[in-house]
């Protein structure tokens, strides 16, 4: 997911995006989906959470 799509998802959900960076964007968007903020923090690329729309993304990071 682009920068772009990011944005406009925090948007949707309420998020004031700003000049946040990328990972930041999307816990906050985690928080007001009412979810763990948790991206980018997997130990050892492990990950509990099997449905999150950015398992992927915060697993290669």
């Amino acid at each position: 997911m682009t920068l772009k799509d990011i944005k406009e998802l925090a948007k949707k959900k309420g998020v004031k995006a700003g000049k946040l960076k990328k990972d930041e964007i999307i816990r906050s968007i985690q928080r007001a989906e009412g979810n763990f903020d948790c991206f980018g923090s997997a130990d050892s690329g492990i990950c509990s959470q099997e449905d999150c729309l950015w398992r992927s993304d915060c697993l290669e990071s």
